[in-house]
């Protein structure tokens, strides 16, 4: 059913007339005439009969001006369902512990009134994929990573160097350090089941063991963040890294033990990722908001070649 007929035929109804109604909708009285033909051709029923002081309503007018009314707002939830600002925001953050979530969190406190939908991706490809399709308007990702080249029509923007701190147990030989540097964990077992081949963490964790000879182990079944705490907690022989923004939830009689790592400081790039074509107004907020807490870049730390180009 063509809305604009409908939009007219109510336009009439209220004005009074086909020449009222024309004014109102600032188009000729034959357009509006030639609407409501076509409105009753479609209905085939008339709408209107003509009277001294205008247009009167037929039965059938009668009947049909209510639903009309509710076409009318129902056409208006759909459009204001997809339109910018009136739709959640989709930000996707890979998991709910991470830096990146606690800098959404950040910005929720910072603007409330912008709803959030979050997601949570594994693969950068499907994340790059929704940003084109716009099902996400954005992602944290690390950009630059080998087999992961962005599209021209996304734009990223590094927003926070994320350093890397060992996670011991109490019984490990490194349990009581101030802090270690990259050198003192050679010959160390760093355990970390949830790198993904192909990932850009993979990546990431690939050129930190090759550059500083380090032993890290991805085997075994990635139960999740509890089991690995609980694991390094039990096995003096394991360590593992975890990112200094991430929330640290554990029993307090684990007893880990949280090591600055030094000289240089490995830190993960986090950047933001969005389509240069999406409109979304707290898209706009959320890339001031990150990019004025941004903190990276900083001297003695270290990433792959592959991210200092952002």
């Amino acid at each position: 059913m063509d809305l604009q007929a409908v939009r007219t035929f109510v336009a009439v109804t209220e004005a009074g007339g086909f020449h009222k109604a024309a004014a109102d909708l600032s188009v000729t009285q034959q357009a509006v005439s030639k609407r409501v033909a076509a409105l009753e051709q479609a209905l085939g029923v008339r709408l209107f009969t003509r009277a001294p002081r205008g247009a009167e309503l037929t039965i059938d007018g009668r009947a049909f001006l209510p639903h009309a009314r509710e076409l009318l707002r129902a056409a208006e939830r759909a459009s204001a369902s997809v339109r910018p600002g009136n739709r959640p925001l989709r930000v996707d953050v890979i998991a709910s512990r991470t830096a990146q979530s606690s800098l959404m969190r950040a910005f929720h406190r910072a603007h409330p009134g912008i709803a959030l939908d979050m997601m949570m991706l594994v693969s950068m490809d499907t994340a790059v994929a929704a940003l084109r399709t716009g099902e996400l308007d954005a992602t944290f990702r690390a950009v630059g990573a080998p087999g992961h080249p962005l599209p021209d029509d996304i734009a990223s923007a590094r927003v926070l160097d994320e350093p890397l701190q060992l996670l011991t147990g109490p019984a490990h030989t490194l349990a009581d350090a101030p802090s270690v540097t990259l050198t003192d964990l050679v010959g160390h077992r760093i355990w970390m089941p949830g790198i993904a081949p192909g990932t850009e963490w993979g990546a990431y964790y690939d050129d930190l063991v090759a550059e500083f000879a380090l032993t890290i182990e991805a085997t075994g079944p990635n139960f999740g963040s509890d089991v690995l705490l609980d694991t390094i907690a039990d096995t003096p022989a394991l360590a593992t890294f975890m990112g200094a923004h991430s929330r640290r939830i554990w029993p307090r009689d684990h007893d880990l033990r949280l090591i600055p790592v030094t000289g240089p400081t490995p830190v993960y790039p986090h950047s933001l990722l969005w389509h240069r074509d999406n409109p979304h107004p707290g898209l706009a907020a959320l890339r001031t908001h990150v990019g004025a807490a941004g903190d990276y870049g900083a001297e003695g730390s270290w990433v792959p070649g592959w991210a200092t180009g952002q």
